[in-house]
């Protein structure tokens, strides 16, 4: 796995089949002012290595923490949903995930959806 970003913000990624790495870096920019305060990217372990998300990683200079359903849906979120819980067996990719990946850190920001990209901010704990 690539070195952490040398930021301690963390954003948690869910997101649509087929959405283009622009998509994804355009939500992520409507949550982080600074790609230098990113630590890593984070998602579901399936996404992790989608090319959107591995192209916005890249770009951004930080990893890709992927983690299963049952990891995320672990994690006690703001805003639940019922219909990701029915697609994916989570009812949280982008906060649950932002979450694990800043080592239970606090959300900062919560899930904001934009062109079939969900992003949500938490800060890392360590």
């Amino acid at each position: 796995m690539d070195s952490p970003g040398h930021g301690d913000l963390v954003v948690g990624i869910g997101l649509r089949d087929g959405v283009g790495p622009d998509a994804v870096l355009d939500a992520i920019s409507a949550v982080v002012d600074d790609p230098a305060d990113l630590h890593a990217l984070a998602t579901l372990e399936r996404k992790a290595t989608e090319s959107s998300v591995a192209i916005a990683a890249a770009e951004l200079g930080v990893p890709v923490l992927g983690f299963t359903a049952d990891e995320l849906a672990a994690v006690e979120v703001p805003t639940p949903s019922g219909r990701v819980a029915a697609e994916v067996g989570t009812p949280s990719v982008a906060e649950a995930a932002a979450v694990l990946g800043a080592g239970g850190g606090d959300l900062l920001v919560r899930k904001r959806a934009r062109n079939g990209v969900t992003v949500a901010l938490a800060r890392t704990v360590w």
